[in-house]
């Protein structure tokens, strides 16, 4: 189980990456069934980031893999089958990264605000930190 700690230096580790990158992002952390724990928006982010962040994150959890690795076949009536029935909030696009320990699924970091490289590359680093 993943607890607010364990988020919020999620959380932590993803921002000091995009301070590296100097870029302005929003990062969410959520757990295994795809809600929410923690999330920061750095100041001078885009609002949208907000939700990218978290829809990305919840993609991830969902499938136990990368977000970008869904991205092509995010129009496939599967993927458009389960974000639908999980009310839309998913989105499959290249930005965040399960949290996988011992084989388990605890949640994922998503990021919005950069690239999508530079998004996953903060998941990366926040996740990273446990």
């Amino acid at each position: 189980m993943l607890t607010l700690a364990e988020a919020n230096q999620v959380v932590q580790g993803a921002l000091a990456r995009a301070k590296e990158l100097n870029i302005k992002i929003s990062v969410a952390v959520c757990d295994a069934g795809g809600r929410l724990v923690a999330f920061n928006r750095m100041d001078g982010a885009l609002w949208a980031g907000a939700y990218g962040s978290q829809g990305k994150a919840i993609a991830s959890a969902a499938f136990a893999r990368p977000s970008g690795e869904l991205q092509e076949r995010a129009g496939t009536p599967i993927i458009q089958g389960i974000a639908a029935a999980e009310g839309g909030h998913m989105i499959p696009s290249q930005g965040a990264v399960p949290i996988i320990r011992n084989g388990v699924v605890d949640g994922a970091c998503g990021v919005g605000g950069g690239t999508a490289q530079q998004d996953e590359d903060c998941a990366r680093a926040g996740v990273a930190k446990l």
